[in-house]
Parts: structure tokens; sequence; C-alpha cells
């Protein structure tokens, strides 16, 4: 028996049509919402990143700036350009795209992009205030899986999920979420041990290691709903992800497929995050809520 292919392109085009909605509410208003993408690296699987980003911007009729500092830019120059953009009303949104050349501290720089524009859940503030259920929005990835979790009716409340990964990009605060939500979440990283120890019991297993293949039929049983966030470009210019798809497509109940999974829910909830972040900064009213309140999922965690 196969598993069920849990595509996220269904779920990507609602998350489309309703910032077509918004870009049009706000449009009546004398707004234009506009996504700033800061970029500093010759890395063309992010250029192609940025690129699909800003097709679907331009689709949705949101503004679509990209910031090419080009692979030799420094971290003060970084820095500048950040606190204009922080600055800058008409720039509703800002992501600073990853890798930084060598020896750029992130660190430094996420804390400059004000959380009231931190549409992807950067700054440690805005982790912060996503871990003690304050405002925030969360990181679209780390959404991502939550909302396709939803959109299959995928029930987690009681449930034993299993984080492969802690990153703060994704792991730490898809554990908020899911925390949130009720689950019994385990996170496992490289000092885990055997990931058949956490996984093999899991209802729920999301892999965000950035390893393709990491995962295996092994590794699950025929109950595990498995969500895949790696996206790793093989020698032959494929993308794959952390799951070896063909194994667990054997084992597990039901799998996200890369490409066609969380990545396309991803790049709409950035959308649906800068529209929300306009609509806000326009009313001067409170950030938006975390992703786990009901009132922001069905507008911009």
């Amino acid at each position: 028996m196969s598993a069920s292919i849990l595509s996220g392109k269904p779920l990507a085009a609602l998350f489309q049509q309703e910032v077509q909605e918004q870009v049009h509410s706000l449009e009546l208003d004398g707004l234009h919402p506009v996504l700033a993408v800061v970029v500093a690296t010759s890395d063309e699987s992010t250029h192609w990143y940025v690129r699909s980003i800003e097709r679907a911007a331009g689709r949705a009729g949101v503004g679509c700036r990209i910031i090419n500092l080009g692979h030799d830019a420094t971290e003060p120059m970084l820095a500048g350009v950040l606190r204009e953009l922080s600055a800058e009303p008409s720039v509703n949104g800002i992501i600073l795209q990853t890798p930084l050349p060598p020896g750029v501290r992130t660190d430094n720089l996420v804390g400059l992009i004000t959380p009231e524009k931190d549409i992807d859940g950067a700054n440690p503030l805005s982790l912060g205030r996503l871990a003690v259920g304050q405002q925030a929005f969360a990181p679209a990835t780390a959404r991502s899986v939550v909302e396709i979790l939803d959109h299959y009716q995928v029930p987690v409340a009681g449930k034993a999920v299993v984080v492969v990964g802690r990153s703060a990009v994704v792991g730490k605060p898809l554990s908020l979420l899911l925390l949130a939500r009720d689950a019994a979440v385990t996170v496992c990283h490289s000092r885990s041990g055997p990931l058949e120890r956490y996984t093999t019991d899991a209802d729920v297993v999301v892999v965000a290691a950035g390893r393709a293949g990491l995962l295996t039929g092994r590794h699950v049983s025929s109950r595990t709903v498995v969500v895949d966030v790696g996206t790793n470009v093989l020698p032959d210019g494929s993308l794959a992800g952390d799951v070896d798809e063909a194994s667990v497509t054997g084992t597990a109940a039901a799998l996200t497929p890369v490409p066609g999974g969380v990545g396309s829910v991803t790049t709409a909830l950035l959308l649906l995050h800068t529209v929300e972040a306009a609509r806000r900064q326009s009313s001067s009213r409170p950030l938006p809520g975390t992703a786990v309140e009901p009132q922001v999922l069905e507008a911009a965690g």
C-alpha cells in the first residue's frame, strides 16, 4: 500500500487567492503592499527561489523589490540596507535571504528587521514572542507545516509528533506551534542518536534537517504522516527532500512531496504575511497575532 501524497499546491492556491483579495481591498484604500528581499550570494539555488517569490508576487499584485548586494557584500552594507528598509514607509515586509557571505553574522542582522515588517519571523524578538504566545509573525515554513496538517485534517492534539531538526527557521518555531496545538512534541537533532528510537512510534514526523534521504522507510510505521521540509540540490541539479521518498512511500500513511509540498505553501504565506503587515501598518493596529491563533491563521500568522 502506497502512502497518500499530501500536495501543497491546492493549499497554496487558496492562500494565493486570499492574497489577491486582500491586495484588491488594500488598493481600494490607495495602498500597495510591497515586499523587499535582500540577497547577498551567488548561490544559484537561492536566486532561483528569490525569482519564484518575485513571480508569485507579480501574479498576486504584491510589489517585490529585490535588493541584490552581491556575494561580496559586507555586514555594514547589509545592516545599512536593513535599517533603511525598516524605516521606509512604502516597504511592508522584509526578508533577509540566506546564505550570506562568509564572515557575515546573520544573528547580528536579523535583529535589525523591525518586527512589524518581519514577515518571516527572523528577528529573535519574533521568536521570543511566539514562544510565550504573544503577537508575532511565525516563520513561513514552520507555519506551512501546520497549515498542511490542518488542510488534510491530520490531528496533532494528543498525538506524538517528532520534529527532526532544531533550526531557528523551522525546527524551534514549529515545535512551539505544535505545542500550542496540544501535540506531544519531540525534537531530534544530530546528538539525539538513532532516529528510529523516536520516529517509529510517532503519529507525525516532520523532517527539516537539510540532509537528502535522511529519513527512510525503516524509520516510520504504517500510521505515520511524514512532512518533508528539506530542499536539497543534487549533483544533477534536481531537487530532493530530506526523505527517501521511494522507501517511505511504501511504508508511511502519508507524505508531502518535494517539490510541490511545503515549499509552495511557504511562498504563498510570505505574500499573505506581507499584505497583512501592510494592512496592520496602515491602520496602526498592534502586530498581528501568532500563527496559532485562529483569527491569525485565517490571515497572516
